[in-house]
């Protein structure tokens, strides 16, 4: 006969199928993370297959284009010296043809019968030179005069 009071402990005795349960649980989280690893390596691994051979077709893309480049650069090269060849060859028939048919006008003469074609004579600026470069030049700063921006001075006796 066994005595059971009623009296309960705090805390339950850990038991076997307890620990088996859990160890179970965490064996099935980690078999799917190592799925899920599995898999996204296998995607990792054909993205990697795409890109080398999305890069060899891009490297022979490149070979091609470069080799292009080169003849057409050649090809250039070529058409300008025979430019050349023939600018040199076409250069007196141009002269030649230009000297026949140049345009020629007579020297123009100003028609000055009006008054307002007049021709105006230069205007003589010795007076104003002379007034200003006869003598020292004196600062009008503090004179009355220097408020009149357009105040010229008195000539030099």
């Amino acid at each position: 006969m066994s005595l059971n009071l009623g009296i309960r402990r705090s805390k339950p005795k850990h038991r076997a199928a307890d620990k088996v349960a859990e160890l179970r649980d965490e064996n099935r989280r980690l078999l799917t993370q190592l799925v899920g690893a599995h898999d996204h390596i296998a995607i990792q691994e054909q993205q990697l297959a795409d890109e080398r051979s999305g890069r060899s077709g891009a490297e022979r893309v490149a070979r091609c284009l470069a080799a292009d480049l080169d003849m057409r650069t050649a090809e250039r090269d070529q058409a300008r010296d025979e430019i050349r060849q023939l600018h040199a060859q076409l250069a007196p028939y141009l002269a030649a043809d230009a000297n026949a048919n140049a345009i020629t006008v007579p020297t123009a003469e100003r028609d000055t019968t009006a008054f307002e074609d007049q021709a105006t004579a230069p205007i003589d600026v010795r007076e104003l030179q002379a007034r200003f470069t006869a003598g020292p030049v004196v600062s009008l700063h503090h004179s009355p005069q220097a408020a009149d921006p357009t105040h010229i001075p008195a000539p030099a006796a």
